[in-house]
């Protein structure tokens, strides 16, 4: 079943590569969506796919990104379907 999962992280997340791991791994797996900076120092990612693959997708990128992650909050929600692509967005 398809879902869309909004997360924010926080910790030193910014400037260390973590929108572009992100970016590798969703576009490794087909997820659509986006990760970006916020203002405020944490990084927000929104992305939609299979669940179990958007599972995975966290999974891996909580381990290759784990020590710059000091928490993050994570909802789920029913899909829009307004992505074609994951890429990497402005503030």
């Amino acid at each position: 079943m398809n879902k869309r999962v909004e997360v924010h992280y926080s910790g030193r997340v910014q400037g260390v590569g973590f929108r572009f791991t992100a970016e590798d791994l969703a576009n490794a797996r087909g997820i659509k969506g986006y990760v970006k900076n916020l203002a405020d120092g944490r990084v927000e990612l929104v992305a939609e796919g299979e669940e179990s693959i958007l599972k995975e997708f966290l999974d891996s990128l909580k381990f290759d990104m784990d020590n710059v992650i000091d928490n993050y909050a994570l909802n789920w929600f029913e899909p829009t379907g307004e992505f074609k692509r994951f890429e990497i967005r402005s503030i």
